[in-house]
């Protein structure tokens, strides 16, 4: 119980969000940073129509020259079949699929209202289990949708129930656009928790309004842990207006640390990836720890 999972999704979702190409290379320089640092799940790249997300247009060139690291997991995401039928073909650890708990974004994120995108996860799941690979499912827009607004826990409570119902691995519930605050994450934990069981939960936050870390330390308190972050706090949704960085990695890092929780990573060589991803961007990155420093 002392223990605290950080998955890095920077290479995906904290690139995926920069106006300017990082190449392969840079690319996997990050990924091999994230890995010497201490980080052992990696969210490395999107199965996405380059056309509409640029920054991914290299994913299998990247996947293929990936560092084989120890006790290191990568996980692609996909948003669609032929997504996942390109993922299969990868020797990447895990795959992620989102879906999103309201219809007009699920339809700008994947042209799928919620309802048929949960049609085609029967299918996918059924797939990722024939070829025997991890399948998570993150729900995004988990508590606030930039179209329709308020979010209600009953609707991710239902669309979690289909997911174990199907077998996934394990769910991830994405407060995409950063508009959750302490009290809204705890009720919502303590409704999933009795439904999930044995299938880990895990938490993706993004700090647009300032309550990234405030929600972490909720959902550690209500019992969740593993989260995702972001090397240097980069991040955001490219079809979710306004939606800004992810909590930081070093940010969450010292958050857990202090409380007493163990994540195998070094605080030193995560800030040292984090101002080398800085330069290698050409701005100064959102988390704060990274520019405070190590304390003591």
């Amino acid at each position: 119980m002392k223990k605290i999972e950080l998955v890095d999704v920077g290479p995906r979702d904290g690139i995926q969000s920069q106006a300017a190409i990082v190449n392969t290379s840079d690319k996997i320089k990050l990924i091999s940073g994230l890995a010497d640092s201490g980080v052992r799940r990696i969210e490395v790249a999107s199965f996405v129509n380059p056309k509409r997300v640029p920054q991914m247009a290299d994913v299998d060139l990247l996947i293929k020259n990936l560092p084989k690291i120890e006790n290191t997991k990568y996980i692609g995401l996909v948003l669609n079949e032929k997504g996942l039928e390109r993922a299969l073909d990868t020797e990447l650890d895990e795959i992620n699929c989102a879906t999103v708990a309201t219809d007009t974004f699920c339809q700008r994120n994947q042209g799928k209202t919620s309802h048929e995108m949960m049609s085609s996860l029967v299918s996918m799941i059924n797939l990722a289990k024939k070829n025997n690979r991890f399948f998570g499912v993150t729900i995004a827009a988990a508590f606030g949708c930039p179209f329709e607004g308020e979010v209600s826990p009953d609707r991710v409570v239902e669309i979690a129930k289909n997911l174990i119902g199907l077998g996934v691995d394990e769910i991830s519930i994405a407060d995409t656009i950063g508009v959750a605050v302490p009290t809204q994450v705890t009720e919502l934990i303590y409704r999933l928790k009795p439904i999930t069981g044995e299938i880990p939960l895990r938490l993706h936050f993004h700090n647009t309004r300032n309550t990234g870390i405030s929600n972490v330390y909720a959902a550690i308190q209500a019992g969740v842990r593993i989260f995702d972050s972001s090397c240097g706090g980069l991040g955001g949704c490219p079809f979710a207006p306004g939606a800004t960085g992810n909590v930081g990695t070093e940010d969450v890092l010292y958050l857990v640390d202090r409380m007493g929780f163990q994540t195998g990573i070094s605080m030193t060589k995560l800030i040292e990836t984090s101002n080398w991803l800085g330069q290698v961007i050409g701005q100064e990155m959102p988390s704060m720890v990274n520019k405070a420093g190590v304390f003591p």
